[in-house]
């Protein structure tokens, strides 16, 4: 994997085009399954709709599955995590970033991020996949948190923190969530709420899992208690 400091860098003629066509496939892509469903689309036919090869395709793509998982959040979550005061304390420079980064979302942008998610949800093989996508994503932010703390990305404490960062949104948005024969009431939109809900349980983890001290205090409002937040916008929990 390349360092977050390659992939976060100006970006040179060579990597906009590398930009353009991933861009490209993943867009056809996410657009054939609409049309004629994930599993009867073949990477043969993705690859000709962006006008490439199906050798292309697999050096941007290793799996069919991947180009349903792989976008480009993390890289822009890892650079905005290094774009954040450092005198921030680190999950608080994670929340940042995540919100920084899901502001420049646009409204393309997050109707794919809703049809992968539903894609993810109903095909057991992108699930399986998702945890090597997890994986990938906790090396991206274990490699721009080194970085930021002066650290080695396989240094212990950064490989937890970013595990950690990873598991707090992989509770908001793994499938089961978006399922709704699994989640029922407590369905969850893979859209700007489920990250306002990734923002709230980041800061749980920056509180320090006040749950452990008996000191949260859920309200009926969301997903198995509920979100409920205090006047100064925070959730509402003792510590």
């Amino acid at each position: 994997m390349r360092p977050v400091t390659d992939l976060i860098a100006q970006p040179s003629l060579r990597e906009r085009k590398k930009a353009r066509t991933r861009a490209s496939l993943r867009e056809h892509a996410l657009r054939l399954f609409r049309e004629q469903g994930y599993a009867a689309t073949t990477v043969e036919q993705i690859a000709a709709a962006a006008e490439v090869s199906p050798s292309t395709f697999f050096r941007y793509f290793p799996t069919k599955e991947d180009v349903v998982l792989q976008d480009a959040m993390d890289t822009r979550m890892a650079g905005a995590l290094l774009h954040q005061p450092p005198d921030l304390a680190p999950v608080a420079a994670m929340r940042a970033a995540v919100r920084q980064t899901w502001s420049t979302f646009t409204a393309e942008e997050w109707e794919q991020f809703r049809q992968a998610s539903e894609l993810t949800a109903s095909f057991p093989e992108i699930r399986a996949r998702a945890i090597y996508e997890f994986a990938r994503t906790i090396d991206v932010l274990a490699d721009a948190l080194a970085r930021r703390s002066g650290h080695q990305a396989d240094d212990l404490a950064v490989r937890v923190l970013a595990g950690a960062v990873i598991g707090v949104i992989m509770s908001v948005m793994m499938p089961a969530h978006a399922d709704p024969e699994v989640a029922g009431p407590h369905k969850i939109d893979a859209g700007p709420e489920s990250f306002a809900l990734i923002d709230e349980a980041l800061a749980l983890l920056e509180a320090g899992l006040p749950l452990l001290s008996g000191g949260y205090k859920p309200s009926p409002q969301a997903p198995g208690g509920g979100r409920h937040d205090s006047p100064e916008g925070s959730p509402d929990w003792e510590c």
